[in-house]
């Protein structure tokens, strides 16, 4: 049956069932994710954290219908994406969900407006000139449109690979380490246009990151260890991140 707006509309709940994800197998099997049940309702802005190899970055591709889980399944409102086949999961990934990776992908031979314009193109859609524009200026890129990716530093590139996840206003947002390629200045403006796109269209937005201070921006943080959920805070401060960062780093030494 083919999805509608009715289900994977503006108020998306994205949710996990018991999310198993292995590679590999056999004795040389690696477990990325062990039975992860987890939901993130619509509004709401999730912060995901935890030790390197705890599965975040796993969780998050999972949850984006960009890895297929092991077992388990992955909910968009009322369609189990996790089972589609990849050409209809990759329609509606395009048109109902903005990534911001944390190696940028940028397309080099393009120009910002096109890395930009990119996703909507692939969707089937004329370009919004006016749309892409405005989501350069709003991450402190107007007037570089013309340029291509190699003209730009590594922070300007990030900011491209946001503006080219926020044009289209999606209802849901994954950002892996957004933050990580910019200045403390710069990396506090992208998570406030974040926080924003969260509180005024109403999206759902989860973010893997290392960073207590970008965690502070979020309404809740995910903490995982071993591929698990093992605590969650609810609006915690930076202090409260780090303090409970601290705690699952001695237990995982």
């Amino acid at each position: 049956m083919a999805e509608t707006a009715t289900d994977i509309g503006t108020g998306t709940t994205v949710r996990a069932e018991d999310l198993h994800r292995e590679y590999g197998r056999g004795a040389a099997a690696v477990r990325a994710l062990r039975g992860v049940s987890v939901a993130f309702a619509p509004g709401t802005f999730t912060a995901v954290m935890g030790p390197s190899g705890s599965g975040k970055t796993t969780l998050l591709h999972c949850l984006a219908g960009m890895d297929r889980p092991t077992r388990g399944s992955v909910w968009w409102g009322g369609t189990e994406v996790s089972r589609l086949p990849e050409r209809r999961l990759a329609a509606l990934r395009r048109s109902r969900v903005g990534f911001i990776f944390q190696a940028f992908n940028l397309m080099p031979a393009m120009t910002v407006a096109q890395n930009v314009e990119l996703p909507g193109r692939l969707a089937g859609e004329r370009p919004d000139r006016v749309r892409v524009l405005d989501a350069l200026a709003r991450v402190g890129l107007a007037g570089r449109e013309r340029h291509r990716p190699g003209q730009l530093s590594g922070g300007q590139q990030q900011r491209v690979a946001i503006a080219r996840a926020l044009v289209s206003r999606p209802p849901m947002l994954f950002a892996d380490e957004p933050t990580g390629a910019l200045d403390r200045a710069t990396g506090h403006e992208i998570l406030a246009l974040l926080r924003t796109g969260v509180d005024e269209n109403g999206g759902t937005c989860v973010m893997v990151t290392h960073d207590p201070v970008a965690a502070g921006y979020a309404d809740r943080v995910l903490l995982l260890a071993d591929g698990g959920v093992v605590d969650e805070l609810d609006r915690p401060t930076a202090a409260q991140v780090g303090a409970c960062l601290s705690r699952l780093s001695g237990r995982e030494l």
